[in-house]
């Protein structure tokens, strides 16, 4: 007898959301090995746990080669295709979410090899704080960047509109006038 699929939702035990967490960020990671040595793939995998952790996994063996390919793809794509705009567009949209998220994951890691050097016990609480306003100024400036760059979004969005409107009228005066003779 098969298996009845469960509904998937947030487990509320902290101790039990741990033990799964753990688990299956462990066979996640193992999977992204599988599909790179199975598939000869490059695969890059980023972790936060809710305690904000960062785990990951790279094929290439530093992540920074997969984003430099990654972007170097997008710039190749957007000098062939004759749909230039559309190509640049996905690729500003993400270059710029991959700086403010690599910004990010700097000031993640600063902190993480701060805290992990030193003893627990070490820490002062005014070392704590300091880490702690580190980690609210690095998520201040990233909600601020993904705020700025969603109005952007959406401003080329309505220029867009703008412009398909425009074709659209163009299009309707030629149907007419074409009609008409």
């Amino acid at each position: 007898m098969g298996r009845k699929k469960e509904e998937l939702k947030r487990i509320e035990k902290k101790i039990c959301r741990q033990i799964t967490f753990s688990k299956r960020r462990k066979e996640v990671i193992e999977k992204a090995r599988d599909l790179s040595v199975l598939c000869d793939v490059q695969v890059a995998l980023l972790v936060f746990s809710s305690s904000g952790k960062l785990y990951e996994f790279s094929s290439a063996g530093s992540l920074a080669k997969i984003l430099k390919r990654h972007r170097s793809y997008f710039e190749e794509k957007t000098a062939l295709s004759d749909g230039a705009n559309d190509a640049e567009l996905y690729h500003g949209k993400y270059e710029k979410k991959i700086k403010s998220f690599a910004e990010l994951l700097r000031t993640v890691q600063s902190i993480h090899r701060q805290v992990g050097n030193s003893n627990s016990e070490e820490l002062t609480l005014s070392d704590l704080e300091q880490t702690e306003m580190q980690l609210d100024a690095a998520l201040r400036r990233t909600r601020a960047r993904k705020t700025q760059l969603m109005l952007e979004t959406i401003n080329a969005l309505h220029d867009k509109e703008k412009t398909l409107r425009e074709e659209n009228q163009r299009l309707k005066t030629q149907l007419l006038s074409s009609r008409q003779c």
